[in-house]
């Protein structure tokens, strides 16, 4: 099929971007793909917070049509195998997901897939969800009030007792082989999440499950500790080689574009920015492909701190925009110095 409007190239792009990186390709993958379902909505109605799916979409119900009209145009000319998939809601009733206000949901339920690939895993089942709320809310099942954790559904939050599942035991995060072999020894378990209003998202706590399952995990853990730890050890001295030949290269793309720049300190830098876990722009994703946007802001941010007044001005009071506005012709100027070829 060729494309003709922008709404056929858009979608057909999307698709078949789609289908190369993972063989298989849905109608939930493609709108959220094309923007057209905000992932937090998403989630909403995975957990039964929305009727159906058009209630979450950021277009119109003609609109979501027409997309779908033209997706099963490129299906069809792809030779694609069809794949009928069970949307399940995350609450404690597990109904099926609705994507349609009519009802005529045949047409989303379906993914295509390449004929060679296996039909496994095409959909993964949203976790149930337990929320640990930030104050007392009273339960919609029973008439309850109650500081401990609810599970949100439509009618409103319900305690524990209601949902089946005060028998479970939370188990918190941090060791994340426990709580993989936990849940998978649990017939029943939910994540635990608790809502993060400065970030303003959902950080997980831990999990409920089974006291079974956590018994079971634990001796699991216990029986091969010993090579994990081993296991650990190879991964660790992997990692820190794989840093250290990123780092390098990190300085050899600092040095390319800033010719006058010391060695020593563009090894400084690439060992600053590129530390892993650290969150700075060396570890995005651009800086591990050496973008040179990413490490000209790597380099900006050691002049800044390292030649320029900056720290001492926020340090006196003064505020972080007027601080850098003061110092941004101190910037330049060491860029214009560093640019300039040996």
């Amino acid at each position: 099929m060729q494309p003709a409007t922008k709404l056929e190239r858009r979608v057909v792009t999307a698709a078949e971007q789609i289908l190369a990186k993972r063989r298989n390709v849905s109608p939930l993958d493609l709108l959220t793909a094309m923007g057209w379902l905000p992932q937090g909505r998403v989630a909403d109605w995975q957990h039964g917070r929305a009727p159906h799916l058009e209630a979450i979409a950021a277009v119109s119900a003609d609109r979501l049509a027409d997309a779908m009209e033209i997706f099963h145009r490129w299906v069809s000319g792809r030779g694609l195998r069809p794949v009928e998939i069970s949307y399940m809601a995350a609450t404690r009733d597990r109904q099926p997901l609705r994507f349609t206000a009519a009802g005529d949901d045949q047409a989303y339920r379906t993914s295509w897939t390449s004929a060679d690939s296996s039909a496994e895993k095409l959909y993964k089942q949203p976790d149930l969800v337990v929320v640990l709320p930030p104050k007392e809310f009273t339960c919609a099942g029973c008439g309850d009030t109650s500081a401990g954790m609810q599970m949100v559904e439509a009618a409103g939050p319900i305690c524990l007792a209601c949902a089946d599942m005060d028998h479970l035991v939370f188990l918190p995060a941090g060791d994340a082989t426990l709580t993989r072999r936990a849940k998978k020894a649990s017939r029943l378990s939910a994540v635990v999440v608790r809502h993060n209003r400065s970030r303003r998202r959902d950080e997980r706590q831990g999990l409920l499950v089974e006291r079974s399952a956590i018994e079971q995990a634990e001796q699991d853990c216990l029986s091969d500790e010993e090579a994990r730890a081993r296991r650990r050890d190879r991964d660790r001295v992997r990692r820190e080689a794989g840093d250290e030949v990123f780092q390098q290269h990190l300085a050899a793309e600092i040095v390319r574009l800033f010719p006058r720049c010391p060695a020593r300190r563009a090894e400084a830098i690439s060992r600053h920015t590129g530390v892993r876990g650290s969150g700075r722009v060396g570890r995005s994703a651009a800086g591990r492909a050496l973008d040179p946007d990413a490490v000209t802001r790597a380099v900006i941010a050691s002049i800044r701190h390292e030649d320029t007044s900056y720290d001492d001005l926020l340090m006196s009071g003064v505020p972080r925009d007027e601080a850098r506005t003061r110092i941004r012709a101190d910037i330049d100027r060491v860029l214009a110095e560093w640019r300039t070829c040996a």
